[in-house]
């Protein structure tokens, strides 16, 4: 970690990591002024005055730029940001890249796993994201991986998969998506160090402001940025925070595949990334008062949120996370089929029907047909997404304005069927 940064609080990283201004010499006399901002670096190539310094570039020095693919100095700078958040621990040392989508993290991240190791074993949690459970059970399969799939929540069974099939990597989400199963990370890190396993762990949802898994022993951390880190919902990518001996790998796959982030869309994200702490912290205050609203709405069957003491793993992520809960939810309207989702998300003003999260807006998204559309019926079924199921992302809008639109939107009940 950059010792200017490790002497700061992790808002002040937020708001200062991966900015110039931070190594400048005061005390130089060139008169060269030094920007607030990164600048935007579009240039596909770079050049280098010796052919021997060309070489070390393309040879993957990880400090050299060459070709954008590979790597440029606008999405370095947002990964050495995101890096500095994503420990407490200055002398741990870590290497990240940044993709075009938080998907393309997902796989880059897998294939680094698998290609460490001559196993050709994965596992994930049962009650990942759609798509990233889909390249565990159907992509990589169809590439002649055995794909395996776990409640990741459950540490005993975490232990008999692992003992049973002993895979290179087990891929888990701090906090699942939507269903909010909150994993022992530490715990799940003991297990996989034990048979052999390397842990990846998507931390979208709580952000490194309230967990960090690699301080908890995980092998890989990724984000899907395009959520709270750029937090309008202008800008995709993705990064992967992994322990350095990982880096290589990672660029070269990274590198291979082509899914690396341009230059605009790391701007942004780097820009969103400077006022998370901000953002987030309203959002979360505005989801643990949605819960608690939502809980007592007599045509609410459940409220899913960690912050919740009815919640299963409640006092596991009341240990884990830096006193916050999140900003997701979910709830279930009660009795409710596809028909009447949608037409409660239909009669919703301020809050947003949009397939994302983490944005200043409020959103809400129908797991069954958006994020789990990947899944059959069935397997939406055994991992408890039911057909009355809506998630919400909470935004940064007055709350008692997102109450007031959520409640007419539950006020109108479908209508009764007729003969």
């Amino acid at each position: 970690m950059d010792p200017h940064l490790a002497r700061l609080g992790p808002h002040s990283r937020c708001v200062h990591g991966g900015e110039h201004h931070l190594t400048r010499d005061r005390g130089g006399t060139s008169g060269a002024a030094t920007p607030t901002v990164n600048a935007i670096d579009t240039s596909v190539t770079h050049l280098y005055p010796r052919i021997d310094e060309l070489d070390a570039a393309l040879g993957g020095s990880p400090d050299r730029f060459v070709y954008q693919r590979y790597g440029n100095p606008t999405a370095r700078a947002l990964t050495d940001a995101l890096s500095a958040l994503c420990t407490h621990d200055p002398s741990l040392p870590l290497d990240a890249v940044a993709t075009a989508t938080g998907m393309a993290a997902v796989h880059v991240a897998l294939l680094a796993a698998l290609a460490d190791s001559d196993n050709r074993r994965v596992a994930a949690s049962r009650d990942c994201y759609g798509a990233s459970v889909a390249i565990v059970d159907q992509l990589l399969p169809s590439l002649g991986v055995d794909g395996h799939l776990v409640d990741a929540s459950d540490n005993a069974a975490v232990a008999d998969l692992l003992d049973a099939v002993k895979p290179a990597v087990l891929l888990v989400e701090t906090t699942s998506n939507p269903l909010l199963r909150v994993v022992d990370i530490a715990a799940v890190a003991r297990l996989c160090r034990t048979h052999g396993t390397l842990l990846v762990v998507d931390n979208t949802f709580p952000t490194p402001l309230t967990c960090r898994p690699l301080d908890l022993g995980a092998d890989m951390e990724l984000h899907s940025a395009t959520k709270y880190i750029g937090g309008h919902g202008d800008a995709m990518g993705g990064i992967v925070v992994a322990r350095a001996r990982h880096g290589p790998s990672l660029r070269e796959h990274l590198k291979t595949t082509g899914g690396s982030l341009g230059s605009f869309e790391a701007w942004l994200l780097h820009r969103g990334l400077k006022t998370l702490p901000l953002r987030y912290r309203q959002q979360c205050r505005n989801a643990e008062q949605l819960a608690a609203w939502l809980r007592e709405h007599p045509r609410v069957a459940r409220v899913v949120y960690p912050g919740l003491p009815d919640h299963p793993e409640h006092e596991r992520a009341r240990e884990q996370f830096d006193g916050r809960f999140g900003a997701m939810l979910a709830f279930e309207i009660e009795e409710a089929d596809q028909t009447a989702v949608f037409r409660f998300m239909e009669r919703l003003r301020l809050v947003q029907p949009g397939t994302s999260l983490g944005d200043c807006y409020t959103l809400v998204l129908y797991p069954a047909h958006a994020s789990h559309r990947a899944l059959t019926p069935a397997q939406r079924r055994a991992v408890g997404i039911s057909d009355g199921l809506v998630r919400l992302s909470a935004g940064t809008e007055d709350v008692e304005d997102l109450i007031a639109d959520l409640s007419q939107a539950l006020a109108v009940r479908p209508a009764p069927n007729t003969p």
